[in-house]
Formats: C-alpha cells, structure tokens, sequence
C-alpha cells in the first residue's frame, strides 16, 4: 500500500528561515509562488529579462528576479520551467549557484530520471508534484482546500529532504488533500503513460473517431459533437465523485450494458497491447530521446500536428457550439499559443 501524508504529518516552519526560488511563472508557477507567500514562507520568482510574466509576478506582490539571481538567493530552488528547457536553464543559471545543502526541486521527473539533469551530490533533490494545472490548484487553495500531490525524493544529501519536501507541500496547500510517496521513475513513466494513452492521446483519439464514424455515417456534425465530446464531462464528473460504479447508477441500464458489451469491442487486446509498447517507449526512454530531438529540431512534427489538430472538424464544430453557450464561459488558448508557446513557460 502506497504511504500517504496529510498536513498533521508536516512541519511548516521548517521553511521559517528558506528563501525559496521559484523558476517560472506559468501555469504551475504562479500557484506555487502564491500558495507559498499567502502560507508565510519567502518566495522570489525567478524569470528571464524581458519575460511577459514580470509584471504580473510584481503585481500579485512577489519579489522578481533573473533566473540566476533567483537560484543564487534560494535555498530552495524549484524548476518550474518546461521539461525541454530545463536542462540548459539549469546548466547556465541554476547549477553555478547550486551549493552544498541548497534542494533543487521539480514538479514533474522528466529531467531526473531521463539524466538530461545530473545534480551535484551534495544538494537535496526531491520532488512534490501537484495532481491538477496550476489554476485549479490556485483556485482550490483559495477556496480553502488543497489538490494531492506526489513526493519523491533522489537524492538526501543533508538529511533532511524529506521533512523539508513535506513542509513544501503543505505551504502549497496539497496536504490537505494528501500527498502520496513514490519515486521519480514511476512519477515519471506513470504520468507519461497516462497522457498518452488516456488522459489527452487516448481521449481525443477516441472523441476524434467516433465524431468521424458518425459524420460519416450521415448525421448532424452538431449532434456528433453533443454525443461523443460535449457529455463526456458529465460521465467523467461521475466518475471522480464515485468511480466507475456511481456513473454506471446514475446512467440507464441501457447505457450500462452498452458499456459492459460493446465498450470492450473498441478497447479491445489490440489497443491493450499498443499500450504496452507505449509503455516500453517511455520506460527505455524512446519516447524522451524522441520528445527532446523534436525540440532541438525547433517542433517541425509537432507544430504541424497541432495547426492539423486545432483544424479538425470537431474542435471546428464545437468552437461554434460552445460559443453560443453563454452559461459556459468558453476559453480560447492565447494566440502565442499556435507559436509554440505553452502554459508552463516563464
């Protein structure tokens, strides 16, 4: 059984005399920053000069700074910076003014455990990943409440990296929550597995086929996109209320055996079995090697799969949709976006 920490478990004022740097003041960024500073400890923001973010750091009241003056003033140092640019932020700002006893910190293990990140051995490396985007997570700490989180710790060079990851996770709020212990390999390999196969690759393949299927069959691209995309979120807020039996009571039994009887028939052994050498992509490092050539490249695949995705018929479709719903409060990317920039940047 995975081991599981809650706020009785931590020790806030282990951060009473930390300066903690966060690197980045993107979608995670400025909910660690924040979360931090309303819970006491000193945070100072770490950006490039003449990042966008500055001004929105400054005005939210928090102390802004280059990312090199960032990481020479923290004893904390927290990477929050997209994994493609960790590793060079890191060689050039982070590692000069990594010193004995300082704790480099991640979000996600990507750059860890794929060794594009090789720390010093006398520095705490460990990890406190936030299951939620950077909004959710702001927004639910300021309701009050927290998100779970993961912990792992590398490397423990003082002895204490994990009292002081514990501490950092209840001043962001996820102790509240719980926070479970594992490692940076199975965050890592889980979490890109995860996304890959079910959360955005396995869904929106999956959405994107059966929209096809019916459009093709003959029927409303409009009726399409109610069937297969827009109830989703109802079957899947049943499901996080009270898993998969919940939402099996609150549909019809007709729907009930459609799922049992035919839900198999199209995630059937053969994608079981592609999801196995997803899996073998991300444990021997395939699919890094992949992802990290593609940015050294500068994106070409992935910047023509994102215009070719952003054009299909069914974001088409629902964009004019969800536009006529004014209860909703649809949301557009920013137009950076389709350049290539993300929410996770600095």
């Amino acid at each position: 059984m995975a081991t599981i920490y809650y706020e009785k478990d931590a020790d806030l004022s282990l951060l009473k005399d930390k300066t903690i740097g966060v690197l980045g003041y993107g979608s995670q960024g400025h909910a660690h920053a924040l979360n931090l500073k309303d819970n006491g400890a000193r945070v100072v923001v770490g950006l490039y000069q003449g990042s966008t973010s500055w001004e929105k750091a400054t005005k939210a009241g928090l102390e802004v700074a280059t990312t090199p003056d960032a990481a020479r003033k923290a004893d904390i140092v927290v990477m929050l910076i997209p994994d493609t640019a960790q590793a060079s932020v890191y060689q050039k700002d982070v590692r000069p003014h990594l010193h004995a006893g300082k704790s480099l910190v991640f979000a996600h293990g990507f750059t860890i455990h794929y060794k594009t990140i090789v720390p010093p051995p006398n520095v705490d490396v460990w990890m406190i990943a936030p299951k939620a985007p950077g909004h959710r997570m702001r927004e639910v700490f300021v309701q009050g409440q927290g998100v779970p989180a993961l912990l792992a710790v590398h490397q423990d060079a003082t002895g204490h990296a994990k009292g002081l990851a514990l501490a950092y996770a209840r001043g962001i709020g996820s102790l509240r929550a719980g926070v479970l212990e594992t490692t940076f390999k199975e965050e890592t390999e889980t979490d890109l597995f995860g996304e890959q196969t079910v959360l955005c690759g396995g869904v929106t393949s999956l959405m994107k086929n059966a929209f096809e299927v019916l459009v093709e069959a003959g029927y409303q691209p409009e009726s399409a996109y109610f069937e297969v995309l827009h109830e989703m979120k109802l079957i899947v807020d049943l499901m996080y209320q009270g898993g998969m039996e919940y939402m099996r009571y609150s549909v019809s039994d007709t729907a009930e055996y459609g799922d049992y009887t035919r839900g198999p028939r199209v995630i059937d052994g053969h994608v079981k079995d592609n999801m196995r050498k997803i899996l073998q992509e991300v444990q021997d490092g395939s699919f890094a090697k992949e992802w990290i050539a593609e940015n050294d490249e500068g994106r070409p695949r992935f910047n023509r799969l994102r215009k070719e995705n952003r054009g299909h018929p069914i974001e088409v479709v629902g964009k004019r949709l969800r536009g006529m719903m004014a209860w909703l409060q649809p949301k557009e990317p920013p137009k950076q976006w389709t350049a290539g920039g993300g929410p996770g940047g600095s």
